[in-house]
C-alpha cells in the first residue's frame, strides 16, 4: 500500500501538528518568483509524463485534495500545477453547498461518485473535509443533513474523523493514492488579497461579502483545521501544510510533492511477451510491403 514521501511540510502522523507552528511563508531572501516558475515548469513536465505512464499502467489513480481559507489560491494552484496534463487524464471537481439530492445521501456520497478512475488524476477543490471544517465552525448546518439519530456534538466529529480515515485507507488499499494539501495563508495576506479583489476591476467578480463574514471565524477555523489534520494525516493519505503567502513558491512546492509521489509508485509501461513481439514483427513486415 502507498506510503507518503517524506517532506518538511508533511503533517506528522502522531497527532503533534499545531497550526501555530505551521509557517505561511519562507524567508523572503529565498524567493525568486521567476526561478520558481521555471522550477514549476520542470515539475509539470514530470507530472505530464508520469500521468501517461499511470494511464498505461492502469492499476492506480491519484486523488489530490485541496483545502484552504478563502483567497489562499486553490483554483490558481490547480490550474498552474496541472497545465499540460492530458485533459483526458485529469478530472477537477469543486464542491460547494450540497444540493437537495446530495443531502439525500450520506456526506461522503457526492465525492465518492467523483473519484478518479484508474490511470487518471482526480482533483477535489474542497471536499468531504468541509464536513469537519465549515460544518464544525457552523454546527447549525447539521440540522439540514437529515441525520436519523443525531449523536452528541462531541461524538459526531470523532465519528466523522473515523469514517474519513477508514474511507481513505480503503482507497489506498485499492490503488487510489490520496494526497491532501492545506494551503496555509496568513490572515494578513488574506486581507491583502481581498483588498485586491475590491480595488482591481478584473478581480471584482471574485469578491464576496460572505468571505469577509467567514474571516471573522478565523481562530475557529484554525482550531478545526488543526484537529482535522491531526486526526486524518496518515502514511497512506498524508496531509501537507504548504506555505501559501507566496504563490509561485506554493505552486512549485505542490507540484514537486505530486511529481515525487508519482515517481515513488514505480509505475511502468506494460511489456509484451515474446509471442506478441513475434506477431509485431510479422505485422510490421506486412505494413512495410503494403505501403
Amino acid at each position: 500500500m502507498f506510503e507518503a514521501i517524506d517532506h518538511p511540510y508533511l503533517v506528522p502522523f502522531d497527532g503533534s501538528f499545531k497550526t501555530k507552528d505551521a509557517i505561511t511563508s519562507i524567508d523572503e531572501k529565498q524567493l525568486d518568483d521567476k526561478e520558481y516558475k521555471k522550477k514549476l515548469n520542470k515539475q509539470r513536465e514530470k507530472i505530464h509524463d508520469l500521468q501517461r505512464v499511470m494511464y498505461a499502467d492502469d492499476s492506480r489513480s491519484l486523488l489530490l485534495v485541496f483545502q484552504a481559507m478563502d483567497a489562499a489560491g486553490k483554483d490558481s494552484t490547480i490550474r498552474h500545477v496541472l497545465t499540460g496534463v492530458n485533459p483526458a487524464g485529469c478530472q477537477v471537481f469543486s464542491f460547494k453547498k450540497p444540493s437537495d439530492n446530495e443531502l439525500d445521501h450520506d456526506y461522503l456520497w457526492r465525492t465518492t461518485t467523483r473519484l478518479p478512475e484508474r490511470g487518471r488524476i482526480g482533483v477535489f477543490n474542497r471536499s468531504y473535509y468541509e464536513e469537519v471544517l465549515v460544518v464544525r465552525v457552523h454546527p447549525e448546518i447539521l440540522n439540514f443533513q437529515k441525520l436519523p439519530d443525531k449523536p452528541s456534538e462531541k461524538e459526531i466529529w470523532s465519528q466523522r474523523y473515523e469514517s474519513i480515515r477508514d474511507f481513505e485507507q480503503h482507497l489506498a488499499r485499492n490503488g487510489t493514492v490520496v494526497l491532501k494539501f492545506w494551503l496555509n495563508v496568513s490572515k494578513e495576506e488574506q486581507s491583502n488579497r481581498f483588498l485586491s479583489r475590491i480595488d482591481e476591476p478584473e478581480k471584482n467578480w471574485k469578491f464576496s461579502e460572505a468571505d469577509i463574514k467567514e474571516r471573522g471565524h478565523w481562530d475557529d477555523y484554525m482550531k478545526v483545521y488543526e484537529k482535522a489534520l491531526k486526526e486524518t494525516s496518515r502514511s497512506w493519505a498524508p496531509w501537507y501544510s504548504i506555505p501559501a503567502d507566496n504563490k509561485p513558491y506554493m505552486r512549485y512546492t505542490v507540484a514537486k510533492i505530486i511529481a515525487e509521489t508519482m515517481e515513488s509508485l514505480n509505475m511502468h509501461y506494460p511489456k509484451v511477451d515474446d509471442e506478441v513481439k513475434k506477431r509485431f514483427s510479422h505485422l510490421r513486415e506486412m505494413l512495410v510491403n503494403n505501403k
